[in-house]
């Protein structure tokens, strides 16, 4: 399925905030007085934030995919050069 340059970046901008509130979930937990109640909440938290970052990273490779990043100046890209 192809998806539109906005619906890939708002894709990305969901998956921050919520990647922000699952590490702050996490501190919140693991600061507690018995951390150790809340272990199953931790490790569900902490497996979320894994599968939340390879989804932004592969987000960001369709992004790259659609708009090649180039560090070249625009006139070595369009300058004509001997086969």
């Amino acid at each position: 399925m192809e998806y539109t340059r906005e619906q890939l970046l708002e894709a990305k901008r969901q998956i921050d905030s919520t990647l922000h509130k699952l590490r702050a979930t996490i501190q919140t937990f693991e600061a507690k007085e018995d951390a150790r109640r809340y272990k199953s909440q931790i490790t569900l938290a902490k497996r979320r934030v894994e599968a939340f970052t390879i989804a932004k990273e592969l987000i960001g490779r369709e992004l790259d995919r659609l708009e090649p990043v180039s560090y070249l100046p625009a006139h070595v890209l369009t300058a004509d050069f001997p086969p």
